[in-house]
Parts: structure tokens; C-alpha cells; sequence
């Protein structure tokens, strides 16, 4: 029986466990995030099937300026971390490129035209079904203006499985009651969905993975290569997986791997769910870049891509500007608020790293998911335990080969 050890317990990580130990293998998470901080347990809830599209774009370039932080936008360079955003935003424009930009498409559409089905079947194998709601989201647009360009934006973009259609009047009527005036636009996407609870999901994973004989070690994990393999002190281990997100650069650097990796922090204040329906499905106010998802109890506002060091203080004018919004927007999402960040983990063209090093033989990995970890967490767990059986995996793996930084 192979013996592997999975160094990080996010969803990508458990996902892939249960999937390895499905397959026969002895499987141990090496964790060291026992109150569940990381980023798989605080974003926003959201199956993001419609984000086909990379990130590494020109439009997204040319954007740049009208979503900077300190004119009322999203996204942050803060000027302590240039040292990591400005060698990762020359290698963003290389990958913006349209040829570029247009592989980076062709490589994610096969994920995510399987990511739905593939939590399908990872919600019923864990035995909680209930947890996958398939209803879609919406999108908002309170200016006349902005409403017409970002529907036309999303009906020309490539959105894969997912679909824009108009809202019906029973459904604009209950956007419009969200807020205090209103929406000038809205349209509402199938084919997409969300996680009901993170909590209760991080819970059902870790108990699935347990039941099937896996083992979590809460623990820290140092990456040596000794003799030609990866070794975890500690660990006994014939493979290792990294799946450690943002703190996957220190250990694929280890095993000689370079990984130009950055830490794009994202924040959510959370609140009473009690004035927020209980079966509406997120809502996206696109032009504050903001996305509200009701979880079973408590309804939580998420938002910012700040680009900077993981391990630096939080930035409370952050959450301000989201409790903010939800006060100009009058939204039914009542203090006191609790207050949380944590880093997605980013590369350059916005493709996460799946595969096996080229340099150490017994040494796989699957990290840098940005947005997309929850999205994308059990088709990465069914492309990594068919690879490291040897079998044919379900999307070509090449793409996101971490050998492509050099």
C-alpha cells in the first residue's frame, strides 16, 4: 500500500486525501491550521463555474487603475510588499498576453466544466449532500451605466457551463428589496452554485477522511530532499503532496522549484443571517467588487485582492470600506461584525500548479488555486489520485506544470 503524505489540510487537501484513500492509499494531512484560518474556510461560499477566463488578461490590465484601492476600488499594492507584487506583476503582464491568455482559457475549461459534477460526487461520498446547493448567483448593478456594460461583459466572455439570463420580476423584486434603492441591473447565472456552510464542509471532509483510516497530523511540515526524495521529519512517507497554498513556496523551494507565488489577501466581515432569506443564492454587487453569501448562520460580505507578505498585520480599513458598503447599500446585514482575512494563493497567470516535479521523483503537488481552490477542490483531488496511480488523468496536466516559471 503506498504511503503519502498531503502537506495541507484545505479543502484542496482534503478533498484529495479522501480521493488517494479511495484509491488504496495509506494517506496522512499534515496540518498546522487547527482552528480552520486558511482561506479554504473563509471565502465566499461560491462554485465559481462561470470564471473560465484567467485573471492574467489584458482587460483585467487595463482595469487596473479604476479598481485601485485608494480610489475606491478592490484591489491593494500595499507600498511595504513592492518587493513581492512588482516582480509578480511583470511575470501577470507577460501571461496577459492574448496568446498567452488564450491558452490559460484552454487549459482551465476542462476543470471547470467538471468541477460541479466532481462536487457532486464528493458531497455524496462524504455523506453530505445537503451542502451543495446548485441555484446559481446573481449579479447586481445599481448605475445605469454600469449595468449595461457589465451584462454585456459577461454575455461576450466565455463562462463555460455556467449561463446569463434575465431575472425574472419575482427575483428582481427580491433584489431590489435588498437595498435601499433599486438595482438599475441584475441578471442571474445557472450552472454555478455554493458551499452552504464552511464550516460544517471542513467538518464533513475531516471526519469522511478520518472514517476512511486517514490520519491528520497538526503539525508544522519542513520539506528535505535526502538521497534523490522528499522526506517530511517525522513523517513516514513513500510520496508527498503539496497542497499547502500560499506556504507551498518555501516547500517546493526546497526541493529546488521555482514558485513565483504571492499572497492575495482577501477580507469578509460576517454578521446575524436573520434579515438576509435563507435560500438566496450569493449576490454579487460587481460595482463595489463585493459578493454577500447567506451560510446557515450567519450571512457574510467578502471582497479586496490585496497583493502583499501573508504573514503582515490585516488592514482594518479593509473591513471599514465592506461594513461601509453594506451601510450605503442598506442591506439588511446588521453589526456587530466579525472580522476575518486570509491569503488565496496566486501565480502569475492565474493557473493553479498541478502535477509532478521533474526534479524529485516521489514529490507531487497541487496549489495556487487563487480564487478557484473551493471551485476547483475535488477535480484537482480526481486529476492527482488518477496521475499518481499512473492512470490517465481527466484534463491534459501540462498547462499547469509548475516547470513553466522555470
Amino acid at each position: 500500500m503506498a504511503r503519502t503524505a498531503i502537506v495541507g489540510g484545505g479543502v484542496v487537501g482534503l478533498c484529495t486525501g479522501i480521493a488517494l484513500l479511495d484509491a488504496g492509499h495509506a494517506v496522512t494531512v499534515v496540518d498546522d491550521d487547527p482552528a480552520g484560518a486558511a482561506a479554504s474556510w473563509g471565502n465566499a461560499g461560491h462554485i465559481a463555474v462561470e470564471q473560465v477566463e484567467p485573471l492574467a488578461s489584458m482587460e483585467a490590465v487595463r482595469s487596473l487603475p479604476g479598481r485601485l484601492f485608494w480610489r475606491g476600488g478592490a484591489l491593494a499594492f500595499p507600498p511595504s510588499a513592492i518587493g513581492r507584487w512588482l516582480p509578480f506583476g511583470l511575470r501577470l503582464l507577460a501571461a496577459s498576453r492574448p496568446a498567452q491568455f488564450r491558452k490559460g482559457c484552454a487549459a482551465l475549461r476542462p476543470l471547470m466544466e467538471g468541477a460541479m459534477p466532481a462536487w457532486r460526487t464528493m458531497a455524496d461520498a462524504i455523506g453530505a449532500p445537503d451542502l451543495l446547493r446548485e441555484d446559481g448567483h446573481f449579479i447586481v448593478w445599481h448605475g445605469e451605466q454600469a449595468a449595461i456594460s457589465g451584462r454585456k461583459a459577461w454575455e461576450s466572455a466565455d463562462t463555460g457551463a455556467a449561463r446569463v439570463q434575465d431575472v425574472s420580476e419575482a427575483e428582481r423584486a427580491v433584489l431590489d428589496g435588498l437595498g435601499a434603492q433599486p438595482a438599475a441591473g441584475a441578471v442571474r447565472f445557472t450552472g454555478s452554485g455554493q458551499i452552504a456552510d464552511l464550516g460544517d464542509l471542513r467538518k464533513a471532509l475531516r471526519a469522511a477522511f478520518v472514517q476512511r483510516g486517514g490520519v491528520i497530523a497538526e503539525r508544522h511540515a519542513e520539506l528535505h530532499v535526502q538521497g534523490g526524495k522528499a522526506v517530511l521529519p517525522g513523517i513516514d512517507s513513500d510520496t508527498i503532496l503539496i497542497c499547502a497554498g500560499v506556504r507551498s513556496r518555501g516547500l517546493m523551494e526546497a526541493a529546488g522549484h521555482k514558485v513565483p507565488i504571492i499572497a492575495e489577501r482577501g477580507y469578509h466581515v460576517r454578521a446575524d443571517a436573520s434579515g438576509w432569506a435563507a435560500d438566496l443564492p450569493p449576490v454579487v454587487f460587481e460595482e463595489r467588487s463585493m459578493i454577500v453569501t447567506r451560510y446557515r448562520d450567519c450571512v457574510q460580505a467578502a471582497s479586496f485582492v490585496e497583493l502583499g507578505d501573508p504573514d503582515a498585520p490585516a488592514d482594518p480599513r479593509k473591513w471599514e470600506r465592506l461594513e461601509r458598503h453594506v451601510r450605503e447599500l442598506g442591506l439588511p446585514i446588521a453589526g456587530p461584525f466579525r472580522r476575518w482575512m486570509g491569503c488565496r494563493p496566486t501565480l502569475p497567470d492565474y493557473l493553479p500548479a498541478i502535477g509532478r516535479s521533474r526534479r524529485v521523483d516521489n514529490l507531487h503537488y497541487a496549489f495556487g488555486h487563487q480564487h478557484l481552490g473551493l471551485t476547483l477542490a475535488p477535480i484537482t483531488a480526481r486529476l492527482m489520485a488518477a496521475a499518481m496511480a499512473g492512470g490517465e488523468p481527466v484534463a491534459e496536466l501540462a498547462p499547469f506544470d509548475i516547470a513553466r516559471f522555470g
